[in-house]
């Protein structure tokens, strides 16, 4: 960022212009960073959360540009949140493996099901290998919880990018970026959410 600044947007060997796009990852990362830090404290969870978090914004950066989850950043998560659940330092391993499988099984289905329905593919196999890596981490009980707040994040932004930005609306929109946020936010408040609905939706 301070590199960004001082070479005025630039490259110091070519002169050649740099995406404000790179700057503004590096702002992200650090927000973000912070926030987990200062969320866990000294822990083996904020260690964790910080490694799912870089991972989450790479992933995120790379299927709004290709409409592509590459395995070789959604497996090592999956793993890794299964590994961390080991020693129970999110959720219990049963409760994580479980999370895994019924992440990845609840998209294929809906997948499979609108395909026959409509003949088209709503989305790829890489969201399905993100929503396990979320039940790794978190366990299943957060899923449902990830799958609404990526659906209205996904809808808020898509009518967003077609009202202000003239989006096609047949224009396939990548579904990964709104399921790492939501995903994010479940890891950070999730069970404050859940808890606050019920408290709403079940007074007394």
């Amino acid at each position: 960022m301070i590199s960004y600044i001082f070479l005025r947007g630039k490259c110091s060997g070519c002169g050649t212009g740099i995406s404000i796009q790179y700057p503004l990852i590096e702002i992200l990362t650090g927000v973000l960073s912070f926030t987990v830090a200062w969320h866990f404290g000294y822990s083996w969870q904020a260690a964790g959360a910080l490694l799912l978090t870089w991972g989450l914004i790479a992933l995120s950066m790379i299927d709004y540009h290709t409409k592509l989850l590459p395995d070789n950043i959604t497996l090592p998560l999956l793993w890794l949140g299964l590994l961390f659940n080991l020693f129970n330092v999110y959720t219990d391993l049963p409760t994580a493996v479980i999370g895994a499988m019924a992440g990845y099984l609840s998209l294929w289905t809906v997948y499979h099901i609108f395909r026959l329905i409509t003949g088209k593919e709503g989305m790829g196999y890489g969201d399905f290998k993100l929503l396990a890596v979320f039940g790794a981490w978190l366990g299943w009980q957060l899923l449902p919880l990830i799958i609404l707040l990526s659906s209205f994040v996904g809808a808020a932004f898509g009518i967003g990018l077609i009202v202000f930005r003239g989006r096609d609306k047949n224009n396939p929109i990548p579904f990964g970026p709104y399921i790492a946020i939501a995903g994010w936010i479940a890891l950070l408040w999730g069970e404050q959410i859940i808890k606050a609905y019920l408290r709403f939706a079940l007074p007394g």
